[in-house]
């Protein structure tokens, strides 16, 4: 199992996402201005601040070259997983529904908080169960999720009561497009994969990833 992980100017949680993903299987850097995605078999898009937020988060890293790729790729149906700024990438490119707006308190919030699992049958949550709770780490200002007309079958985590700080419609955490390999979150399951971290609920996401390329490869 083969990760590849981007790295935009302004990335900051990229040698840590490529640390928890390297937990499970191998984990390759991918830079923005390279199209290569080094024979991936899922690529996750992470943390940070991609060409320092300017025009809007994610609105310039959605058009990198290696964006390119990765848009390709998703639409063949490779796994894709964006976390924080990754989901904000992910929805400028249009591979996720809503968008992400500004925290309701305009404020950056770094926090543990606890997310319930909505659905457990996804390519990112198959080694989770329906209504369990992780807690992993959130850190943003552009994290508040909105989408009026989105399916509610598409969604993957919330946060759990109390827990949604930044006014996400219907205390929304995670999403997936309809086809199902392509998932956003706000918060970050690559800060909770080590005890010394207080959880390792992060780590499930990752070994679901593994898991299911595990599963379509055998398949094959």
């Amino acid at each position: 199992m083969r990760f590849g992980v981007l790295q935009f100017p302004g990335s900051c949680d990229d040698r840590d996402a490529a640390h928890a993903c390297g937990l499970v299987g191998e984990a390759v850097l991918l830079w923005h201005g390279d199209r290569d995605l080094k024979g991936a078999d899922a690529i996750v898009i992470p943390g940070g601040f991609s060409y320092g937020d300017y025009l809007r988060a994610g609105a310039i890293a959605r058009f990198s070259p290696v964006m390119e790729s990765v848009i390709e790729f998703a639409n063949d149906g490779g796994l894709v997983l964006g976390i924080c700024n990754g989901f904000q990438v992910l929805t400028e490119a249009g591979l996720l529904p809503g968008a992400l707006l500004p925290n309701v308190g305009l404020r950056f919030v770094c926090r543990q908080v606890d997310l319930e699992v909505v659905d457990g049958a996804t390519a990112f949550t198959n080694l989770c169960a329906d209504g369990e709770i992780l807690s992993i780490p959130a850190k943003h200002q552009t994290g508040r999720y909105y989408a009026p007309d989105l399916d509610p079958d598409l969604v993957v985590l919330r946060y759990a009561t109390g827990h949604c700080f930044n006014g996400s419609q219907d205390d929304i955490a995670g999403v997936r497009n309809a086809r199902g390999n392509v998932f956003g979150l706000m918060p970050h399951p690559e800060h909770a994969v080590d005890p010394l971290t207080g959880s390792v609920d992060g780590l499930r996401i990752f070994e679901s990833m593994a898991a299911h390329v595990g599963a379509a490869h055998v398949a094959l």
